[in-house]
């Protein structure tokens, strides 16, 4: 307040009264500034809404209302600044009703110098008093904000004697984020900042640290809505440096209690600790990608690991590409689905790959292949950030031994990728999570592919799905939406697009003819 001057705004309807007013005490000085004047209660009204004043000067009667009328009008507004008024009447009733409005002072004319000043000084008092409490009673309310938010997120506890409204805490429906980096040790944007662009009225989100974690509460269905369109740019892939590029979300289902607020946070929690399990360039983490949890949950052993390893050698020897690639989709499938830790996967992974060696040095003694020694390799693999990093590097020492030991040309892994998509065309094919299980960068592959296909990855995928789909409605009664979910197409309307534009017809015209 020492340095903010508080808005005056003087309405009266003779011209000389305002030019004494704005001279007859040096305003600055006394901590205010004349914002405007009014000559009748039109203008002021008007000026008062524009201004909103610390400070009215009002002319008790004023042509197109009366003083006493444009107090009652913004009072019933919430207009909350103060009002000293100027009358040449000395009328008990005018005085009685302007009090009862809230008027600070009732000087009557002509002004006497020493008592407005005395007036305006006394009304800033109050003035920095109130802003004095106010800003006392909101860095409480921060404070104690805080306190609770923390013990919601973090802790069980729901305290229903709280004022919940008073706090800014009271919607219909909230959900929990969780965001760090995407890339370890580099510095990323702020989600919260991002979100804070489009904050609605400044309330639709908390931004709280809970135990080293960035998390963001969204309130309300503003909030969800702001969220689900950054959901939509990352599905259509980010730029590049983008900020959104920079960072990593999990999320957590909505609730519509405060009381179960933690439920939300504690399945981000798990999420943000199987950020090991995402694909390349994945920046999200949905509660939805949580397993089930079962009893029956697969214990990573050396018997297992013995049984992956074994399978391998085999489809090595064989330089069955296929093969290969299926097992170690299963192998990701039933690392997904185990409860083990991150540090004990990496450690089944290289017991597993130190078998194969071990094997497959023992098998050809004499084939020159370069395996690096045993505990770079276990370092190696500690230092992968991701299973798909791990993975890849199995698909590349894979593809190094066949070469050492047998045929593994282009055409070979093509013929085996394209049997791959003619069986597995209902999955969510992508040529980023193909290429690693055969050894191959994503974009490298993709311009061997058009080469010998003559059609793009993508194109070959939709031939295979729409060929599948017009056999299901040629020989089944299933519905359009059934055959769309089962040749792999999660949206039936994209579906309908393929369909279309491969078939020059939609599936319920070519069922009809």
């Amino acid at each position: 307040m020492e340095n903010e001057l508080i808005n005056v705004l003087i309405a009266d309807d003779e011209p000389l009264v305002r030019d004494g007013l704005k001279y007859i005490i040096d305003w600055n000085a006394l901590g205010f500034c004349i914002c405007g004047e009014a000559a009748n209660g039109d203008d002021a009204l008007a000026m008062i809404h524009k201004y909103q004043p610390g400070l009215v000067l009002l002319d008790i009667r004023m042509p197109g209302m009366y003083g006493t009328e444009l107090m009652e009008k913004v009072r019933g507004e919430g207009f909350s600044g103060d009002f000293i008024i100027l009358s040449g009447y000395s009328d008990f009733k005018y005085a009685q009703t302007a009090l009862h409005f809230g008027a600070s002072f009732y000087l009557t004319k002509p002004i006497d110098e020493d008592e407005l000043e005395k007036a305006v000084i006394s009304v800033r008092e109050k003035i920095e008093t109130t802003k004095n409490r106010e800003n006392s009673l909101n860095q409480y309310l921060s404070k104690a904000k805080t306190t609770v938010l923390y013990d919601l997120i973090a802790t069980t506890e729901f305290n229903p004697s709280i004022n919940y409204v008073e706090l800014g805490l009271s919607f219909p429906i909230y959900q929990i984020i969780i965001y760090e980096g995407y890339t370890p040790y580099y510095r990323s944007y702020s989600f919260a900042d991002i979100l804070r662009v489009t904050n609605h009225d400044n309330n639709s989100f908390e931004h709280i640290t809970v135990d080293g974690h960035d998390v963001i509460l969204l309130k309300g269905n503003f909030a969800l809505e702001r969220f689900q369109a950054c959901l939509r740019h990352y599905e259509e892939g980010t730029q590049k440096g983008s900020p959104l590029d920079t960072i990593f979300l999990a999320y957590g289902p909505t609730v519509s209690s405060l009381s179960n607020i933690h439920t939300s946070y504690e399945m981000c929690l798990n999420l943000m600790n199987r950020r090991f399990f995402c694909e390349e360039n994945q920046h999200v983490l949905s509660y939805e990608n949580l397993p089930a949890q079962s009893e029956n949950a697969l214990v990573l052993d050396e018997e297992l690991a013995l049984s992956y390893a074994t399978l391998l050698v085999n489809y090595l020897k064989t330089c069955n590409h296929r093969r290969i690639s299926e097992v170690l989709t299963n192998l990701k499938n039933d690392l997904y689905n185990c409860n083990a830790e991150t540090s004990n996967i990496k450690y089944f992974l290289a017991d597993i790959f130190l078998q194969i060696k071990t094997s497959i040095m023992h098998t050809y003694s004499d084939a020159d292949i370069p395996f690096a020694h045993n505990a770079a390799i276990i370092e190696l693999i500690e230092n992968k950030y991701y299973l798909y990093e791990i993975l890849l590097y199995f698909t590349e020492q894979f593809d190094m031994i066949m070469r050492a030991i047998g045929s593994n040309s282009n055409e070979s892994i093509l013929d085996d990728i394209i049997d791959y998509i003619r069986h597995n065309y209902a999955m969510p094919l992508k040529l980023e999570t193909i290429a690693p299980l055969f050894g191959y960068n994503s974009s490298y592959l993709g311009k061997l592919f058009t080469q010998k296909m003559g059609l793009s990855f993508n194109s070959y995928l939709d031939q295979v799905r729409i060929r599948e789909a017009v056999n299901l409605l040629d020989n089944t009664d299933m519905k359009v939406y059934e055959i769309a979910a089962k040749v792999g197409y999660k949206n039936v309307d994209y579906f309908h697009q393929k369909f279309k534009k491969r078939m020059n017809m939609s599936p319920a015209e070519y069922r009809k003819r």
